[in-house]
């Protein structure tokens, strides 16, 4: 088993009640996540409404995160990151419908305590977007092996040349 699963209900009121029901219901020990499935991956893979939330208390689940930031939304998804024992890693996301949610998610509970802990939040960056510098990146290069007659200014001009 891969661990998930989809499920097709006639009617909409059926799904709507399935979900506010058993979402984040155990199941053999383990929190069960519902969410509406969407086909059309380009929201998710857009980011847009996404947000991260760090520095969790280890008390707060996928239910009290989902609790915390559904005042400001419809949620698409919301997660907090674990271990494999179950175990919280202090950080989850939440994903939102609209933008608007999001940002409205951030401006009122970033810097806010929840549980033990003053959580921070911020719109969710891929980890490509994460690791860039924000300059030019390191620009100092070790140079060895050029002759021990050359001077301060004969460095200069050999490598001025490239910038």
């Amino acid at each position: 088993s891969l661990g998930y699963g989809y499920v097709n209900f006639h009617a909409v009121a059926d799904a709507e009640r399935a979900l506010d029901t058993l979402n984040y219901s155990s199941i053999k020990g383990r929190a069960c996540r519902i969410m509406w499935s969407q086909r059309d991956p380009s929201l998710r893979k857009s980011g847009v409404g996404n947000i991260f939330v760090k520095n969790l208390d280890r008390s707060i689940d996928n239910k009290a995160l989902y609790d915390t930031f559904s005042l400001f939304g419809n949620i698409l998804s919301c997660k907090v990151a674990s271990d494999n024992t179950g175990k919280s890693k202090g950080y989850g996301f939440v994903h939102y419908e609209t933008e608007e949610a999001a940002k409205q998610a951030i401006e009122r509970v970033n810097g806010m305590q929840i549980g033990e802990k003053t959580v921070e939040v911020h719109p969710f960056q891929k980890r490509l977007e994460r690791d860039k510098p924000d300059g030019p990146g390191f620009t100092n290069l070790y140079i060895r092996g050029f002759p021990n007659d050359w001077d301060k200014e004969k460095l200069h001009e050999e490598f001025s040349k490239f910038g």
